[in-house]
């Protein structure tokens, strides 16, 4: 099974807006859709699933929690959000 994800993980141009991203589901995976719009700024430490994994060789879950990134990463995570909402405000002026 092909991993479209893998083939072509960039899907915008470094020069213009970006208009797609591909979406991640709760755990940081590729879920092989492309969504329409920019992703959101947040910190996300994807962890690769096994390529095999046995009844007998399951690894018991690493007790993290649901949140990987820290108190200070997510302030800055707000942050970029709203520094790219005022920027997106100032891209919508008319250039005279």
């Amino acid at each position: 099974m092909s991993n479209i994800f893998f083939e072509k993980p960039i899907l915008n141009s470094p020069y213009d807006y970006p208009t797609q991203h591909w979406e991640l589901d709760e755990t940081g995976q590729p879920t092989q859709k492309v969504v329409a719009a920019r992703r959101q700024a947040e910190f996300i430490t994807p962890i690769p699933k096994p390529k095999k994994r046995q009844a007998k060789d399951a690894q018991a879950e690493l007790e993290i929690g649901h949140e990987v990134s820290s108190e200070e990463q997510q302030y800055h995570s707000a942050i970029i959000n709203g520094v790219r909402a005022e920027v997106d405000k100032w891209r919508s002026i008319p250039n005279p």
